[in-house]
């Protein structure tokens, strides 16, 4: 059965960092693209950040450029987004999801497995 699972979540103060890790199992990703999407209270889910099958495309919401990087590591099945100078406005649920194409894309709907979630909190 595919799984994906969250983890690393907390709570960190602004200019902190944390590192979320992804981990699937139940099906090969090596050749899907997967997904960083967050949720905020009262807001839509967006698109973080993305990651092809190699490593070698990926992409960036214009709000997180320079602060977070994705990674991914497919003999440890885990996919990483490391996030550094957190902010308050970072705050919200965050989940990973994969694609059944190895195309990045920040849109909700185009990807059809996701995780659980893992609660980030950015305050002092």
């Amino acid at each position: 059965q595919l799984q994906l699972v969250e983890s690393g979540g907390g709570l960190v103060q602004p200019g902190g960092s944390l590192r979320l890790s992804c981990s699937y199992s139940g099906f090969r990703l090596d050749y899907r693209a997967i997904a960083w999407f967050r949720q905020a209270p009262g807001k839509e889910r967006e698109g973080v950040s993305c990651i092809n099958s190699s490593g070698g495309s990926t992409n960036y919401a214009d709000s997180v450029k320079g602060r977070f990087t994705i990674s991914r590591d497919n003999a440890k099945n885990t996919v990483y987004l490391q996030m550094n100078s957190l902010k308050p406005e970072d705050t919200a649920v965050y989940y990973c999801a994969a694609r059944n194409i190895d195309y990045c894309s920040n849109y909700v709907s185009y990807f059809g497995s996701w995780g659980q979630g893992t609660q980030v909190t950015v305050s002092s």
